[in-house]
């Protein structure tokens, strides 16, 4: 920088055009920067209105990125869920073509039998099968003696008694099952009616 005639000579090149200079002294260039406003569409405030069009379509596109992202994994967790059902079902499908297995050893596990060690063998069976299907969560019913539960037992006859409280389970004729806590069959079951109440 030099200095000619009491003015500053500037160069080009030294110039610093990030940072505003100073206002004017002078009150023409006021009004002329107000009514003519500088070229590349920046307003008075400082921001340019593309700038602004842009923040708001960052924010709508974050926006929508956000609820895309809780809806996939709404659909992933939902999927897990079927997918469960799924394995579930199938697994009550196969348990209930073996239901008839079960009952035909406990029926035959009820007749007497000359042959000890017969019988031995088919209560080994047995109890090998029983414990195969509890690892998959089998469970029986508790009927007989316990009152009468139109969500587990079913009832084949009612029997006049006092000898039992009224609507206890007398007798089981056929096993109910659950698989976890859905029931895959409920037990078949004769009721006390006791007339006395």
């Amino acid at each position: 920088m030099g200095k000619a005639n009491g003015k500053s000579n500037v160069e080009p090149e030294s110039l610093d055009l990030e940072h505003e200079l100073p206002a004017s002294d002078e009150p023409g260039e006021e009004a002329l920067v107000r009514d003519n406003p500088p070229s590349g569409g920046v307003e008075v405030s400082g921001v340019p209105p593309e700038l602004e069009k842009l923040k708001a379509e960052r924010n709508l596109l974050v926006d929508r990125l956000a609820r895309l992202q809780a809806e996939f994994e709404n659909a992933r967790k939902r999927a897990a869920r079927e997918q469960e059902d799924f394995r579930e079902y199938a697994l009550a499908d196969a348990i209930r073509v073996l239901l008839p297995t079960l009952d035909s050893f406990e029926r035959a596990l009820q007749t007497s039998s000359e042959a000890a060690e017969f019988r031995g063998g088919i209560e080994l069976i047995y109890k090998q099968l029983q414990d195969a299907l509890a690892k998959l969560g089998l469970r029986p019913i508790t009927a007989k003696g316990v009152p009468f539960d139109p969500h587990v037992h079913q009832a084949i006859e009612m029997v006049e008694t006092a000898d039992a409280e009224d609507h206890q389970v007398l007798e089981e004729l056929q096993r109910g099952y659950k698989l976890k806590d859905r029931l895959l069959r409920p037990s078949m079951v004769k009721v006390a009616k006791n007339s006395r109440r």
